[in-house]
């Protein structure tokens, strides 16, 4: 699926954060298929279903919540998180991704 964030056409790809939660990250929709953006942030503490996923929807992803909303990649659930001096929204992912290989994310990285 191809989506639009802030000029960019990219793709979503579902990823693996070293302690087994998911991690979607934008990469470009062309051959180079280089990193965009994290859309979500580990933080191993906060207890989540095996389908819901922390949202960075702050500071250079500001607006990635309501793009993933729109294509239905993700529900909002109502909870909320607080992550350093922001809060990242907790969603359910709507559709079922494949993990791919590649780099992680570093912990906690956004």
């Amino acid at each position: 699926m191809i989506i639009e964030f802030r000029g960019w056409r990219c793709r979503v790809a579902r990823l693996r954060y070293p302690n087994g939660r998911i991690a979607l990250q934008l990469l470009t929709a062309d051959e180079d298929a280089a990193p965009v953006a994290t859309a979500t942030v580990n933080v191993p503490e906060v207890p989540l279903a095996a389908d819901e996923v922390l949202i960075k929807d702050y500071a250079e992803n500001t607006g990635i919540l309501a793009v993933l909303v729109q294509v239905g990649i993700v529900a909002p659930t109502g909870r909320v998180v607080p992550v350093g001096f922001v809060q990242a929204p907790v969603c359910r992912l709507l559709i079922d991704l494949p993990v791919e290989s590649g780099p992680h994310p570093a912990p906690g990285q956004a």
